[in-house]
């Protein structure tokens, strides 16, 4: 089982969505197979095998949860420096290529929200950047190439 790093604030929303998952979307879902079993003859009837996929789905969800949540390890956020970069750190960072300013918080791969500026701790940007100080630079093998980064600013 694979340790997961995260806030208690990630921790407590995996937990609110699994207890929506068991106890709204599990039974509105038995529902439905109820409704479409009394419809009749099951080898035809594309709402029950809808609603049986929809509840695989649903359960495979479930398990994956029940399994991040087990294996949580909570950080605690007032031990964490701001002398290198590590995960929950806000870092500032230049594109050396192009001199593009990015801010980021490194998270645990449950917690990443690009859109929100959190990313995940197991993608290779962050990977490169770990253990960096300001001023220190990365190159770091992505994708589409080599980047090259300088660490503007490291924050909580």
């Amino acid at each position: 089982m694979e340790v997961t790093y995260m806030t208690a604030e990630g921790y407590k929303n995996l937990v609110e969505e699994l207890n929506v998952l068991e106890n709204v979307q599990r039974p509105a879902i038995s529902n439905q197979i109820a409704e479409a079993r009394d419809k009749g003859d099951l080898s035809e009837n594309a709402e029950y095998d809808a609603a049986k996929e929809a509840q695989g789905l649903l359960e495979m969800k479930i398990a994956e949860l029940k399994e991040i949540i087990a294996s949580a390890r909570l950080i605690d956020e007032s031990r964490i420096s701001t002398d290198e970069v590590q995960i929950l750190t806000r870092i500032k960072i230049k594109n050396l290529k192009n001199n593009q300013i990015m801010s980021y918080q490194l998270v645990s791969e449950s917690e990443a929200n690009f859109k929100e500026g959190k990313l995940s701790v197991e993608t290779p940007i962050a990977k490169g950047l770990l253990g960096k100080k300001v001023g220190e630079k990365a190159k770091i093998q992505v994708p589409s190439g080599e980047l090259e980064f300088e660490v503007m600013e490291i924050t909580l």
